[in-house]
C-alpha cells in the first residue's frame, strides 16, 4: 500500500473520497484544492482516521506553483501514489458552448494534469517506483454534443496516460488511467437528466483503490456504462451521431 499519497481536487467529490479512503495510520496524505475552507474539513476527518495531512490551497492550472508544491511535497518523502484528479465540467446546456467555458475546461481537465504529474516523473523515473493516476472519464471514449470540451479534455487525458504507461513500464513507474461514469459529486449535481448507473463517491474511490493496487491500465467502472461507453466510440459516425443527437446537453 502507498504511504505518501497526492492528490489534486481533494476537497470534494471523488477527490475528498479517495484522500478519504486512503487515509489510515502510517499514512502521509498530500491534498490541495481551490477551495481550502473545504479542504480543511477533509483534512481533519483523514488526520481523524489516522493519516498525516498537509493541505493546501492551489490552482493547478498555475504551472509554476503547482510544480513548486509537488516538488516540495517528494523532497520532504518521496511521493509512492500521485493521484491527478482536479477537473472542472460543464457542456452546452445553455444552447452553446462559449470559448472561455472551453477554455478553462482545457485548462484545469489537461493543462493541469500535466502541470501536476511533469515535475515528479524525473525523480520517480531515477527512483524506478512509485504510480501515477490520471483521472479521465466514460466520456472521453467518445465525443458527445452535450460536452465537447469535457470529452475532449478527457480523451486527451486518457490517450496520454495510456501512452505514459507503456512508456515508463520500463523505468519500474506504474501508471492508470481512470474512467468511472456517473458518481454521486457535486459536479454531477447539476445534472438536469437520469444518470445511469449514478454511484456513490465513497463507493467509487473503493473501486479506483483497488484497480490501483492491482496496477490495472484502465479502471473503468460501472462496467455495463463502460461496455456502452467503448461501442459508442467503435460504432460507425453514421449510426452514433443519430443517437448522440437526442442525448440530454450538460448544464454549468
Amino acid at each position: 500500500m502507498p504511504r505518501r499519497i497526492l492528490i489534486t481536487g481533494a476537497s470534494s467529490g471523488l477527490g475528498a473520497a479517495l484522500a478519504e479512503t486512503y487515509a489510515a495510520p502510517g499514512v502521509s496524505l498530500v491534498l490541495s484544492a481551490r477551495n481550502l475552507g473545504r479542504l480543511e474539513q477533509v483534512a481533519a476527518r483523514c488526520r481523524t482516521a489516522g493519516a498525516t495531512v498537509e493541505a493546501n490551497r492551489l490552482d493547478v492550472t498555475d504551472r509554476e506553483a503547482t510544480a513548486a508544491w509537488v516538488k516540495a511535497a517528494d523532497a520532504a518523502a518521496p511521493v509512492d501514489l500521485l493521484i491527478a484528479n482536479a477537473g472542472i465540467s460543464a457542456g452546452t446546456g445553455g444552447g452553446e458552448e462559449p470559448e472561455e467555458q472551453t477554455r478553462d475546461i482545457f485548462a484545469v481537465n489537461l493543462a493541469g494534469v500535466l502541470n501536476t504529474v511533469q515535475p515528479l516523473l524525473p525523480a520517480l523515473r531515477t527512483r524506478g517506483r512509485g504510480q501515477i493516476a490520471l483521472m479521465a472519464s466514460l466520456a472521453g471514449y467518445r465525443g458527445f454534443p452535450g460536452a465537447p470540451a469535457y470529452c475532449a479534455s478527457k480523451a486527451a487525458v486518457k490517450v496520454w496516460g495510456e501512452s505514459l504507461r507503456g512508456w515508463l513500464a520500463g523505468d519500474g513507474v506504474k501508471v492508470s488511467v481512470i474512467c468511472p461514469g456517473y458518481v454521486r459529486t457535486p459536479m454531477t449535481a447539476v445534472n438536469r437528466f437520469p444518470m445511469p448507473f449514478l454511484m456513490d463517491a465513497d463507493k467509487a474511490a473503493r473501486v479506483i483503490k483497488r484497480g490501483l493496487a492491482r496496477n490495472r491500465g484502465r479502471i473503468a467502472f460501472p462496467w455495463p456504462l463502460a461496455v456502452a461507453a467503448w461501442l459508442a466510440g467503435a460504432l460507425p459516425d453514421a449510426l452514433t451521431d443519430r443517437l448522440t443527437r437526442r442525448l440530454p446537453r450538460k448544464g454549468g
